[in-house]
């Protein structure tokens, strides 16, 4: 499922390439959306990233709880840290984060904590996205920033930069 970003009053469907479902071979083990009113910007190169452009979409957040979200649920969350993933060329940040509502939400402050209090899930989430357009027979998906998750601090710098538009 995805947002329409193109569509009045973005919707969420399913999505589509080239006019056919997409359908994900793999299962997920998490929550997965966006914040809203975010955006990653096609015309910004990032130097961290291999000089990676934005994707022209909504920031991504996996949400690791133990509770599965609805459709359409907002949550608030707490952003733990962030994978710089690299998209057929082009910047796809995945934030990780955990709702404030999970039991487990005061055990993690940063991403850390996330290893320590959910091991292999930042793995997990990592080879996820990495494989899941293998089976469509396009190359795995790279990640920058060394292949580790950027910590909080880093996190909140995007989301502040990717919540102002500058010029």
């Amino acid at each position: 499922m995805e947002v329409a970003t193109d569509e009045p009053f973005t919707p969420i469907k399913q999505d589509t390439k080239k006019g056919k479902l997409c359908y994900y071979p793999y299962n997920i083990n998490w929550n997965y959306g966006l914040l809203p009113q975010t955006w990653e910007d096609p015309s910004f190169a990032n130097n961290e990233v291999y000089g990676a452009f934005g994707d022209n979409d909504p920031v991504d957040v996996v949400e690791i709880g133990e509770r599965r979200g609805e459709i359409g649920e907002i949550l608030k969350i707490n952003p733990l840290g962030a994978l710089a993933m690299i998209d057929e060329g082009e910047l796809d940040w995945k934030i990780v984060a955990i709702s404030l509502d999970d039991p487990t939400a005061s055990l993690v402050n940063d991403i850390d904590d996330v290893e320590k209090h959910f091991p292999g899930t930042l793995t997990a989430i990592r080879d996820w996205f990495k494989d899941y357009k293998i089976p469509d027979g396009k190359p795995a998906n790279k990640f920058g920033i060394g292949n580790k998750a950027a910590n909080k601090v880093r996190v909140q710098l995007l989301l502040f930069l990717e919540s102002y538009s500058f010029g």
